[in-house]
């Protein structure tokens, strides 16, 4: 099996690119954040890979990072999501914008990838929802057992404390002014890791509202 590539880059396409390592040019199928990453044509460029054996093929799937891989891997264990699914959410949150989507319980931002109808969003929301806070991503990322994931868990699970319904509130009231609903979350998640709750909801929603202007 494959592990890791480096190489020159021959060619980027619009799934995939040809990298040419030490004469021989293998085709990867990447994400549009991938694609995007990777330096100019020549230019020497190092992806992660993971390799697909198929009774009818042989396909290697790159990533500019371990965190884009470790999502593709975790994505592709819920039914129905393969792997042009699961790079197809790549190109439309990166996997901090991901992980709060799912935390988030936001069915608007995972339908927006191609092949992602309303029936698999919910099953990738439902089936993921207790798994995303392990990974690591390149932004948010509540810590294992600390209260910001706590109260992450108990908004997407509908917790009813007073903290967890605190939190919600902050979150639907942010929705009413426009907010998209992970945009929300996440800013009372991090209003939560920071520690500047006040312990009332105008104090959350003050709070949050920075964070979201900053």
């Amino acid at each position: 099996m494959i592990g890791k590539l480096t190489g020159q880059i021959d060619s980027v396409e619009d799934n995939m690119l040809i990298l040419d390592v030490n004469g021989v040019g293998y085709l990867v199928f990447a994400s549009p954040r991938t694609l995007s990453s990777v330096p100019a044509k020549g230019e020497v460029c190092t992806l992660f890979i993971d390799t697909h054996v198929r009774e009818d093929h042989f396909h290697l799937y790159g990533f500019i990072d371990k965190a884009e891989q470790s999502w593709f891997r975790l994505l592709t264990t819920v039914q129905g999501v393969g792997a042009k699914v699961a790079l197809a959410l790549f190109g439309v949150a990166a996997p901090d914008k991901l992980q709060v989507a799912i935390m988030a319980q936001d069915k608007a931002v995972i339908t927006l990838a191609d092949g992602v109808g309303p029936k698999l969003a919910t099953r990738i929301l439902s089936e993921l929802k207790d798994k995303v806070g392990t990974l690591s991503t390149s932004d948010f990322t509540p810590q294992a057992g600390s209260s910001t994931q706590g109260a992450a868990v108990n908004i997407a699970q509908g917790d009813c404390s007073e903290n967890a319904k605190l939190d919600e509130d902050a979150v639907s009231a942010l929705i009413n002014l426009g907010y998209g609903r992970a945009d929300a979350f996440s800013a009372v998640m991090r209003v939560r890791a920071n520690d500047n709750a006040s312990g009332d909801l105008q104090g959350i929603i003050k709070q949050a509202l920075k964070e979201l202007s900053s």
